[in-house]
């Protein structure tokens, strides 16, 4: 049953005589979060369970604390959890399309990359070293000399046969050519017409014999060079392997716990056996173009590989909040760069996103702006499903045509996202789309109001302490503290409890903070929280002053006296800050 209110009951006054102080300096600062139990329970439960589909989304109204109270809540747990591994792409020597990513352990990503790059630049300079050697020249002429004298031999051989027939055997561009003799000189071409239909026909006939053993010999003579090419490659082999063997065990030994990077080493072996040229010197280095020795250099750095990600000083599980969260922050992307024209590029290009620094930790993610962008929920949603950290190109990926992109393998990903955002977006994803309730199955729910008890009110009050240590902010006498009870008591709209609002409530201790500034006044009083509130209604309120003109003007009928049939009043209540 309704009933008039008593004056007094309308608005409920903070006794200030309660306190047992006189200014907030004397209280000490609170470290903990107020008035969020559920939340915080919601949140050291979805931090602990490490199991699929367990992530976390802080739900509520702005101004509750969720963003600060869950990067603390993270921060917190990241240091009781171990650091993540090292992560680097490495060149795919099969398929450089497709580069191999490689798990190390925390703080081995820069010692592997400083080793190869130790390596190539050894091998650089000893390559050329043994190839210039006394040693190898004089293996090289051995080699040499025994072709050529099997070379000479078969064409000694055959020459002597064409001798005896009255033909000489002579060099050309195609090959070897058996020219018919008179009185010991090749043929002219008005010789050969002068001869006889009968003396020509021999000739020509023993042309064709010769022509066979030719056709032999310059067989054996192919066989001769494939075998002297097949030596000289071994010798190579043989010196380059035995100049840089030590180097390539010495990397090996170094990681022969991580099968991978032994795997890759031996590669890299084979690949500069393979190619050796590129590592010997050109006599024409002084006259190459900047452009060449760029890429020159370029060329040796594929060797190395690229730190996707470093934990080295990492003390724990990394945080990492993404306010920013399109696909390419999230996932990253192999960069391109022109070259000549054209759109290029390779595995030292590719650049982390957020998922990769915030692997095998947390990721905090604004919902609202990852809705926003496209691709960012649904890629993410896959990611957290398969358990992986897959860079595409966004133009290919959705069907546009682009410049010819990478395909890197994929990184393992483990990693506890969570989604900050107001309960109606929760309650719209929830409901409409089934992969959301399966992959965030913890709701930690910030509420907007607690109990006005005397527990909560000091709890309440040593906040307000830490934020005025923390921004340097003028202290607040007993009476302004029950100014902001009664203004927070009002925010929430019940006598019985105070906003957990808590940004609100600061603002207007901020700005009372700064009249009391002009003022000179030591601490904020009653007086400044007073203004505060006047100064934070009257910026908004010329809406609500102008409607008000004009019902006392009576533009604006409003009839609350009596009673009519048939008529209802509408009440309509707008807040405009």
């Amino acid at each position: 049953m309704s009933r008039e209110l008593k004056p007094e009951e309308i608005r409920s006054l903070f006794d200030t005589s309660k306190l047992s102080y006189k200014t907030t300096a004397e209280l000490s600062p609170l470290d903990e979060i107020i008035g969020q139990a559920r939340a915080l329970k919601a949140l050291d439960f979805g931090l602990e369970i490490d199991k699929l589909g367990f992530n976390i989304y802080a739900a509520g109204h702005p101004g509750t604390g969720k963003t600060t109270t869950v990067k603390a809540y993270l921060e917190q747990s990241a240091l009781s959890k171990s650091p993540p591994n090292d992560w680097c792409y490495i060149h795919n020597f099969k398929n450089r399309s497709e580069p191999h990513a490689i798990e190390l352990p925390q703080g081995q990503a820069s010692i592997f990359k400083k080793g190869m790059s130790d390596l190539i630049e050894n091998v650089r300079k000893v390559l050329p070293e043994a190839f210039q050697s006394e040693d190898y020249a004089n293996r090289y002429q051995v080699a040499l000399k025994s072709a050529e004298e099997q070379r000479g031999s078969l064409i000694s051989e055959v020459n002597q046969i064409a001798v005896k027939k009255g033909f000489v055997v002579q060099r050309s561009q195609s090959g070897l050519l058996v020219v018919p003799t008179l009185e010991g000189r090749p043929m002219e071409p008005q010789d050969i017409a002068s001869l006889s239909p009968e003396k020509l026909q021999k000739i020509n006939k023993d042309r064709e014999d010769l022509e066979g053993h030719l056709r032999n010999t310059m067989r054996q003579l192919r066989e001769i060079e494939a075998k002297a090419k097949t030596a000289l490659d071994e010798l190579n082999r043989k010196v380059a392997l035995f100049a840089i063997e030590h180097h390539i065990l010495f990397l090996k030994q170094k990681f022969s716990e991580i099968p991978k990077v032994v795997e890759y080493i031996e590669c890299v072996q084979d690949d500069i056996l393979a190619s050796l040229d590129a590592f010997m010197p050109n006599s024409n280095d002084s006259e190459t173009s900047p452009e060449i020795l760029l890429a020159i250099e370029q060329y040796f750095r594929t060797y190395e590989g690229n730190i996707l990600v470093d934990a080295e000083e990492n003390a724990g599980a990394p945080v990492v909040t993404e306010y920013n969260p399109t696909y390419i922050n999230l996932f990253g992307q192999a960069e391109k760069e022109a070259k000549y024209g054209v759109l290029s590029t390779d595995f030292t290009m590719i650049r982390p996103g957020s998922l990769h620094k915030a692997n095998g930790g947390y990721l905090m993610i604004p919902v609202q702006e990852l809705l926003a962008a496209p691709l960012a929920y649904d890629r993410l949603k896959r990611a957290l499903k398969n358990g992986e950290i897959t860079i595409e190109d966004t133009g290919e990926s959705s069907g546009v045509i682009s410049a010819r992109s990478l395909r890197p393998e994929p990184v393992k990903l483990k990693v506890k996202v969570v989604l900050i955002g107001d309960s109606e977006i929760y309650e719209t994803l929830y409901t409409t789309d089934p992969d959301f309730k399966e992959l965030f199955k913890v709701k930690a729910h910030f509420d907007t109001a607690m109990d006005r008890n005397d527990e909560n009110i000091n709890k309440y009050v040593a906040a307000i302490t830490t934020v005025c240590n923390k921004e340097q902010l003028k202290h607040l006498t007993g009476k302004a503290i029950g100014k902001v009870i009664e203004y927070s008591a009002r925010l929430v709209e019940d006598q019985r409890k105070i906003s957990t609002k808590f940004a609100e409530v600061v603002d207007v201790v901020r700005e009372a903070s700064f009249y009391a500034e002009k003022d000179g006044a030591k601490h904020i009083t009653h007086a400044h929280i007073d203004k505060a509130i006047e100064e934070k209604i009257y910026r908004s309120n010329i809406i609500q002053e102008k409607i008000q003109e004009m019902i006392a003007r009576g533009i604006t009928l409003i009839d609350v006296k009596s009673e009519k049939i048939g008529q209802v009043n509408g009440l309509a209540v707008i807040s405009y800050g």
